[in-house]
């Protein structure tokens, strides 16, 4: 867990506190030092009378000095780094287009880009996703939510009999893919096709192209790598992963949402401050203080 410092100027208090406290401690921490210059019977008199502390009394401005120490670190603003910071949805998103067709759903492949899906997905966190899934034709199976629990579990239903229209047309999903970055207002995201390869031509380029032109990536799923994937990826300016990759695409999606942030000079959404928390072993200091003296 990394730590740093907020407002680490707040701390140059602290070597301003120690020289007062080493300054009451050379006087005893009593302002006056009655003992040096008052007849010992009249101390005691008026000390029974409560118009003068006691010396040990002066432990108040040693509290007063504590409590200010703490609020300083508090000042300075202590932080961690959290790596489930919550991102701008109008910012960031990612749109998975799955391959429903009946070449890919009966492969032997199957299973191993569904489970990369599911990798992908989970490696969100906070990041919005959608799902369509496309054949023939192309349907959005899931809206862009930040309910991805649910949507991985609609990636795992998806069967050779989602979506009824024979063919496979990768541009149809991509170009659905790029009306539901619009139409959420993403100024930057990912685009994850899982494909068999199949269909991959001109018209996958040209909509990878139009994805691109807006901001957001397009990254390619298949089970081996082929060079119509890797134009496309290309043109689409992501990567190619292949079936046993899952890890890999995980970190990618994980870590891009927050490369993306981080340029738009959002470094402190991912930090936690809990310089408020140093604010609560600071109030018994202070309510000390507030004691009644006694003689």
């Amino acid at each position: 867990m990394e730590m740093a410092l907020l407002r680490p100027l707040w701390l140059l208090l602290l070597p301003l506190l120690v020289a007062v406290a080493l300054v009451l401690h050379r006087r005893r921490a009593r302002l006056g030092d009655w003992e040096q210059v008052m007849d010992p019977q009249m101390l005691a008199a008026l000390r029974m009378l409560g118009h003068v502390e006691k010396s040990g009394t002066g432990t108040r401005g040693l509290l007063a000095l504590s409590a200010a120490g703490l609020i300083a670190l508090a000042l300075a603003g202590p932080a961690v780094e959290r790596r489930d910071a919550a991102a701008f949805r109008n910012i960031d998103g990612v749109v998975f287009v799955l391959d429903a067709s009946p070449s890919a759903t009966e492969s032997a492949h199957w299973t191993e880009l569904q489970t990369m899906g599911r990798f992908g997905v989970a490696a969100l966190q906070s990041r919005p996703a959608a799902l369509i899934v496309y054949a023939g034709d192309a349907y959005l199976a899931t809206d862009m939510t930040a309910d991805t629990r649910q949507l991985g579990l609609t990636l795992s239903l998806v069967g050779s009999e989602t979506v009824p229209d024979p063919g496979s047309r990768p541009e149809l999903g991509l170009t659905l893919a790029e009306q539901v970055l619009q139409d959420a207002q993403v100024l930057d995201g990912d685009v994850i096709l899982i494909s068999d390869g199949e269909g991959i031509g001109p018209a996958a380029l040209a909509a990878a192209a139009e994805i691109a032109a807006r901001g957001a990536r397009m990254s390619v799923v298949v089970p081996q790598v082929s060079p119509s994937a890797e134009t496309l990826a290309r043109t689409g300016g992501g990567q190619v992963f292949v079936a046993g990759q899952s890890e890999e695409l995980a970190m990618f999606l994980g870590q891009s949402g927050r490369e993306r942030l981080e340029k738009q000079d959002y470094p402190l959404l991912f930090w936690a401050d809990w310089g408020r928390y140093l604010i609560i072993p600071a109030l018994p200091f202070v309510l000390l203080l507030f004691g009644r003296r006694t003689a």
